[in-house]
């Protein structure tokens, strides 16, 4: 079957068209495991140079997307995931490149010893082997997952969103052209050919065992059904319902500018600030500073009694507002008892992803550092570093906020396992 664009695949047809891709990307995925790191860049940089040369093509394939889902009324923060501009475009070039330009995990040694016996042991790094991608209005994760996947020796199968439909395509075109130039299987990087939702529950299945890892990247309904579905290993975050603590020691100036950058740079992003926390030590008249500096830069606040004293803008805040992800220029606020306060409130409410305190006094700093249970703790800086590219990774493929195996972004060293090598002399092992 032609595996070109084609949105409206027969149902029936479809588990043989997964499968299909399936044995495809397993087979690939052998070849990538012993690819050397120069061939695997090259294809990188090729890539990123056909991105740009289809510059316009992208655009193009991108608006047909975006007027799409502006006539179905999807909202602002909907079409800003999934617009493309020429910047964006040079961003996933360049993201490209850097990857390129990450050492290779594969076959790096973790660690050696030796047996009183003589056996040499070493822990060895290697590809996971095949990874599925199900992701939805960002066309931008097509080359981020594609590029780091491939980096790490991995073949990847991408199922990008319908709504994205038309904008993955023509990224994928691309990412082909640079797998032909290197002399590496095309295979390597598929993007699903259906939006049918039959083609999510195909890969969550595993595709008869030839998918290693599942990585959702999207709003909560397609995480939970992947977390819930998925019969092979998951790497994920449910949401990002992520915190700012302002210490009573906090520098007022440095608080409002990381305060605002974290919750309005772009308000859809998962690493975007969900809730402020302050401490009732805070300065009043810089507590008060910092609220203005929200309302005047447009966002809605939602706070409890204290802080809603300070302008009559400011709502009232409900239970369901400290579990809610926004994804919006809507903040919830309260003040706290101090830094344990703050930590208790997080314990309660985080989805474990991003915390940050702003903060002076180191004692404040640790305690915060070393109670918060999150993927990611940071210090007088804005939540939305959470990001791989932020962590010089080159780019990530999702967020992570489980405990085994990969946690905070996953870039390629995330995208590895590793294998334990044995070198003997002719040893054996007594009865």
């Amino acid at each position: 079957m032609d595996m070109a664009l084609n949105n409206s695949v027969n149902t029936s047809e479809i588990e043989t068209i997964m499968n299909g891709l399936g044995a495809r990307a397993k087979e690939a995925a052998r070849h990538l495991a012993s690819a050397p790191a120069s061939q695997k860049n090259k294809a990188l940089n090729i890539m990123a140079e056909k991105i740009e040369a289809n510059l316009d093509l992208i655009l193009t394939a991108n608006q047909k997307d975006v007027q799409a889902s502006k006539e179905a009324g999807k909202d602002e923060a909907f079409i800003d995931r999934l617009e493309l501009n020429p910047d964006r475009i040079k961003a996933m070039a360049n993201g490209l490149r850097e990857i390129a330009l990450l050492d290779d995990p594969v076959g790096k040694t973790l660690a050696t010893w030796e047996r009183p016996n003589g056996l040499e042991i070493s822990r060895v790094q290697v590809p996971l082997g095949v990874i599925g991608i199900i992701y939805e209005s960002r066309p931008n994760v097509t080359a981020d997952a594609g590029g780091l996947c491939l980096k790490a020796g991995n073949a990847a199968i991408l199922r990008g969103g319908s709504d994205s439909f038309h904008s993955s395509h023509a990224i994928e075109d691309a990412l082909k052209a640079g797998l032909v130039a290197a002399d590496l299987p095309e295979a390597a990087i598929q993007l699903v050919p259906t939006t049918d939702r039959q083609a999510v529950g195909e890969m969550l299945k595993g595709l008869n065992g030839t998918v290693d890892v599942i990585v959702p990247r999207g709003g909560k309904s397609l995480v939970g059904r992947v977390q819930t579905e998925a019969r092979v290993p998951v790497f994920s975050h449910l949401e990002g319902i992520c915190h700012i603590y302002v210490d009573q020691s906090a520098k007022a100036e440095m608080a409002e500018e990381i305060v605002l950058n974290a919750k309005l740079r772009r308000t859809g992003v998962c690493g975007a600030a969900e809730t402020l926390l302050i401490d009732k030590a805070f300065p009043e008249e810089q507590t008060k500073s910092l609220l203005l500096a929200l309302l005047e830069a447009g966002a809605r606040i939602k706070a409890d009694e204290h802080l809603q004293a300070f302008d009559e803008r400011i709502e009232a805040v409900t239970e369901e507002d400290w579990d809610t992800e926004y994804l919006d220029s809507i903040i919830s606020a309260r003040l706290v008892d101090g830094v344990e306060d703050a930590i208790d409130h997080i314990a309660k409410h985080s989805s474990n992803h991003t915390e940050s305190i702003i903060a002076e006094n180191p004692f404040v700093i640790d305690a915060f550092f070393n109670k918060v249970d999150s993927a990611i703790v940071m210090h007088n800086a804005s939540t939305q570093f959470a990001d791989g590219g932020e962590f010089g990774m080159g780019a990530e493929i999702g967020i992570a906020t489980g405990k085994m195996h990969a946690r905070g972004p996953v870039g390629v060293d995330q995208l590895t396992s590793f294998k334990y090598i044995v070198r003997g002399s002719g040893q054996i092992r007594p009865a």
